[in-house]
């Protein structure tokens, strides 16, 4: 296991922090979820985002239970939370407390706007903060304005990725100098820096980035394509090559001077062109044609086609992971891939304060 040994304390919860120690513990870390006691039903998206970990819910009102955390923070190498700035502080749990409990301690506190800052009390949520990074101020179309993401974005790619390079650094330094930090993951600011393709076009030029004017954001071609039977393909042929292979493949070689002139007005009529050439096949019927093709042509898939599809099961990217009475569950598996290691899933993510009496000694109703 690439991260065996590593130990981490995780109060973190719904989506950034789980997703984050969820990746550290598919590669290898032992991760002990704390949460509080719950009432009612378990969050159902739990049994993937909490998989292979511990979990013990506790009051951390309670002065008995901060003390015994303490005591927990000396065997542990990291502390992941999640709460507004100044929470963990007020519960006694704060960096500058546990460092001095354990001086190796990395600490890292994910939140939406930071530790600092005039935003840093601000609630928020994934809509906000790609909406704030700019990300949102250039893409959608000009008409319509932004599109709501399928995905939570600054969540996963801004925090959770974030959060996991960040630790990972964090333990390298400190395996180096011996010394541990605290790790201030904004996921607005993280969000900011997706903008990286198109960022410098404002900085360096002071050029405005505006929807449907950039190369890809519909300023070109380059897009999705309806077809007959109201599916889509998406284009993404930018190169000469793939230009010309695009042109070839839907049977329109009077489209290649357009193709080929890389104007972005000569972009924007093949873009129309385009437009009707896709609406006079069925997406299947485009689907047998680019298969063929290596020209950036591939189809929209539900998430349903992309589960069953041959590249993400020759890819082993779904497994089947043990609950509780022996039978399995499929999820997602960890995308990391390595010629000496293979992600282990030991089970779902278990009832939270499963492991009450063996971390703490303590029953579940305490």
């Amino acid at each position: 296991m690439l991260l065996q040994g590593l130990k981490i304390l995780d109060f973190s919860s719904m989506l950034p922090g789980p997703f984050a120690t969820m990746m550290l513990a598919d590669l290898g870390a032992e991760v002990l979820h704390v949460t509080k006691p719950l009432e009612g039903k378990q969050w159902d998206k739990d049994d993937y985002l909490q998989r292979s970990k511990k979990s013990i819910a506790v009051d951390l009102k309670s002065p008995e239970i901060i003390a015994s955390l303490k005591e927990l923070v000396k065997e542990y190498d990291i502390v992941v939370e999640q709460f507004r700035p100044g929470v963990m502080t007020r519960l006694g749990l704060g960096y500058e407390v546990l460092k001095e409990v354990n001086p190796r301690l990395i600490y890292c506190s994910i939140t939406g706007y930071g530790q600092t800052g005039p935003y840093r009390d601000r609630a928020g949520h994934d809509i906000n903060y790609v909406s704030m990074s700019g990300i949102q101020g250039y893409s959608g179309t000009k008409e319509g304005g932004p599109a709501n993401l399928g995905i939570q974005l600054a969540d996963l790619a801004g925090g959770s990725l974030h959060a996991v390079i960040g630790i990972l650094s964090s333990v390298i330094y400190r395996n180096c100098t011996g010394v541990g930090q605290h790790l201030d993951i904004s996921m607005t600011d993280c969000a900011l820096t997706l903008n990286a393709l198109f960022a410098q076009d404002y900085l360096v030029q002071g050029k405005p980035l505006q929807r449907e004017e950039l190369l890809l954001n519909g300023g070109s071609f380059y897009g999705y394509y309806e077809t007959m039977d109201g599916r889509h393909i998406s284009v993404g042929s930018l190169e000469p090559k793939f230009r010309k292979q695009l042109c070839e493949a839907i049977d329109r070689p009077d489209l290649l001077p357009l193709a080929m002139s890389f104007k972005p007005a000569d972009d924007v009529k093949l873009k129309k062109q385009l437009q009707q050439v896709f609406l006079q096949k069925t997406f299947n019927e485009w689907q047998t044609i680019f298969t063929q093709v290596d020209a950036c042509v591939e189809p929209v898939l539900s998430f349903e086609e992309a589960v069953n599809h041959p590249l993400f099961l020759e890819r082993e990217m779904f497994v089947d992971v043990e609950k509780p009475d022996g039978t399995t569950q499929k999820q997602m598996a960890c995308p990391i891939k390595s010629d000496i290691f293979k992600a282990t899933y030991t089970a779902i993510g278990v009832k939270s304060g499963t492991h009450n009496e063996e971390i703490l000694g303590i029953p579940l109703n305490r």
